[in-house]
């Protein structure tokens, strides 16, 4: 993971004393505090907590090691996220000829391919730091020393059985696909790809632990997933500035500028996601009296540390940032070594056993599902009854906010939006918030009818609303592009349109398979099912691929926004056509089913009221084929009405056209035609 730059231009606000210097000791010593921070806690303060609760001692290799890797786990998947936050968002690629209408061309300069294979090392790293943490994982589960568990019953045992082995695993998978993706990638275009990607291996992280179990563990989960996601933003984003000012790179300016904001956004983020997921665990008063209660505690005096180094940095650093930029390296890798100590008690909150729930006698609903429903769904309560949604609430939200960002900065342009569009977007954003928070979200999990109305929401309405309302297009308007060479959110946005990957998502063909895909390979597998529900994991996939396919469905089919190539309306409204009954079929099928789907989990749940689960099913089948023609029907009168518009432009066009040149090019085919019909037509084809 040696990072020793080759950069050769030097950076104009760069002091001319300034030399480059490597930045792999920084990146290992934060490693290194967050693992050894919390293998030390969990040594010294927790072994003796997990004994009192007749917890087995696994012995001190592991009580040390399973904390001390996480810790450098946690670090590595930051510094790789924050590696390709710096080569998509933070660096200038190298455009050809800085038209940034090119962007999608631009290949990374060598200062943006070191951050880039930066990104890629420490994936890699991640892949090794997880396969040994999955026989620590045993070992600590069993109670069994480390060196007894590494064979290969015991390895097998823990894969099939041990959820948190699983979890590690996962997360080596998509490591690797990460760093392999990396090394072969030399284009700004895979940069924004290789984010996102690097993101998704703490998906699997957030989803075990003290969080995703217990009552309420719907809302512990999500807003562990807030907080790490934003802790490695926060994180990886300083790495990644660090590592391109020690190796003297251009703009660093700009790059500090743009992850100031980020920062702001994720301590905001952090704390709130912070106390939520602690108020779910143990009382208030509890913080002082608790071993658990102290580590919250610690935990947020350096997260208000670290609040305070922003602070900082706004006041004194960045404002000096041309004059001193080693003043801002300096501040920055001391804020650095608190972000892991900070990482590295998190850790350990993991291990910590919390206090006794206020509610020892929670239900089978209330421990399957987080929460309790006592009555059947009906419309009354279904409207009447209000739990946020911290995940899909909280993403609404936040798609409102930031499309009225977008509309001010149009407006302060001087330019005008489609009150419609703003419509359908605030329609489709907050209707996702609206629904998810109510009795037709908290039912989803409950009952397989209300289980298929929510699918048929979240894939076929809120994506639909949200299409129509252009956020592609609004970007375009309301972002000013970039001067020459230095793109902004305007030409990351047109790149977008360009993008080879979103031109095969979104071919008729492949976009119309990958919707029917998803609803197939679900309900034609009775054991799909029965894990993805039993699971709070599974439920945040399944409803985030209902969101995704359906966005890039409508996207391509009916959206307003640009494309990198849209097939004719007449194809689409062909493939809508030939798609439609689909829904009808799997509806029937459902119907008709004799065997419930997911019975063990629905019976796990001890539904309080009187229910009939195959009758539900029928439901649930009958809401597949009736409500789910109903948006595509819409859909379908849409296109043919656009087609009608075409048609009947094409055809004003070539009256226009008549009018002007004597409609030649009817004589010419009436005059092609009667040679034809006199057998003259070999003539006709030679004077061609």
């Amino acid at each position: 993971m040696s990072m020793t730059s080759q950069q050769s231009p030097a950076n104009p606000a760069v002091a001319p004393k300034s030399t480059v210097r490597s930045s792999w000791p920084i990146y290992v010593g934060a490693a290194l505090i967050a693992g050894v921070v919390g293998g030390f806690i969990s040594l010294f303060f927790l072994a003796d907590s997990l004994a009192a609760l007749g917890i087995p001692d696994p012995g001190r290799l592991t009580t040390f090691g399973l904390p001390f890797f996480r810790g450098i786990a946690w670090i590595l998947i930051a510094l790789s996220i924050g590696s390709f936050l710096t080569t998509a968002f933070f660096l200038n690629p190298d455009i050809p000829d800085k038209d940034n209408s090119r962007l999608h061309e631009a290949r990374l300069t060598v200062d943006g391919f070191i951050a880039k294979r930066t990104g890629a090392f420490a994936a890699f790293s991640v892949a090794l730091i997880a396969l040994l943490e999955a026989p620590l994982v045993m070992s600590d589960v069993s109670g069994t020393p480390l060196v007894q568990v590494l064979n290969l019953q015991m390895m097998s045992m823990a894969l099939e059985q041990v959820a948190t082995a699983q979890v590690w695993i996962i997360t080596a998978v998509i490591a690797v696909v990460v760093g392999i993706l990396a090394l072969f990638s030399s284009k700004w275009a895979m940069q924004p790809v290789l984010f996102v990607l690097s993101i998704l291996m703490f998906v699997p992280l957030g989803m075990e632990g003290h969080s995703a179990s217990g009552g309420d563990h719907d809302y512990g989960t999500n807003s562990f997933l807030w907080h790490l996601l934003f802790m490695a933003l926060w994180i990886g984003g300083i790495l990644g500035l660090i590592a391109h000012g020690r190796r003297l790179g251009p703009d660093m300016t700009m790059a500090v500028r743009r992850y100031s904001t980020i920062a702001l956004v994720a301590a905001g983020a952090m704390t709130i996601s912070g106390l939520v997921n602690a108020a779910i665990r143990i009382e208030f008063s509890d913080w002082f009296t608790t071993r658990y209660g102290l580590i919250i505690v610690t935990k947020t005096a350096l997260t208000l540390l670290l609040v305070f180094f922003g602070f900082v940095h706004r006041q004194l650093t960045i404002p000096q940032l041309k004059k001193k930029p080693q003043l801002f390296l300096r501040v920055s890798i001391v804020e650095v070594a608190v972000m892991a100590a900070t990482a590295g008690v998190a850790i350990t909150m993991g291990r910590t056993p919390p206090p006794p729930p206020r509610d020892p006698n929670l239900n089978s609903m209330q421990i399957v599902m987080g929460y309790q429903l006592t009555e059947a769904p009906s419309v009354g309560n279904m409207l009447t009854q209000f739990r946020f949604d911290i995940l899909f609430g909280t993403i609404g939200l936040i798609l409102a906010a930031l499309y009225a960002f977008a509309l001010w900065k149009l407006r302060q342009r001087g330019l005008s939006w489609s009150a419609g569009r703003t419509t359908w977007w605030m329609l489709g954003s907050l209707g996702l918030t609206v629904y998810m928070s109510t009795g037709l979200g908290m039912y989803i999990p409950a009952t397989y009818s209300m289980h298929m109305l929510g699918h048929m929401a979240l894939s076929m309405v809120f994506p639909l609303l949200m299409c129509l309302g252009a956020p592609l297009t609004l970007i375009l308007e309301a972002f000013e592009p970039g001067r020459p060479g230095k793109p902004t959110i305007h030409d990351w946005a047109v790149a977008l349109t360009h993008s080879k990957i979103l031109a095969f998502i979104t071919h008729p063909i492949v976009n119309v398979l990958q919707f029917l895909f998803f609803f197939y390979v679900l309900y034609m597998s009775f054991d799909l099912y029965q894990t993805a529900n039993s699971e709070h994991a599974g439920h945040v996939i399944m409803n985030f691929t209902f969101l995704i396919s359906g966005y890039m469905y409508f996207w391509e089919v009916v959206g307003p926004d640009p494309l990198p190539k849209r097939a004719p309306t007449i194809v689409r409204l062909g493939i809508l056509f030939a798609s439609m009954p689909v829904h009808l079929f799997m509806g029937v099928y459902l119907m008709q089913l004799t065997e419930i789907m997911g019975l063990q989990y629905y019976l796990s749940l001890e539904i309080p009221w009187d229910h009939d689960f195959l009758q539900d099913q029928k439901v649930g089948g009958g809401i597949a084929w009736g409500f789910g023609q109903f948006p595509l029907a819409i859909v379908f009168g849409k296109l043919a009405l656009d087609w009608l518009r075409e048609d009947r432009s094409e055809s004003k066009f070539y009256d226009a056209k008549a009018d002007v040149d004597g409609d030649a090019d009817m004589e010419e085919y009436n005059r092609m035609l009667a040679d034809l019909n006199k057998g003259g037509n070999q003539g006709y084809f030679r004077q061609q």
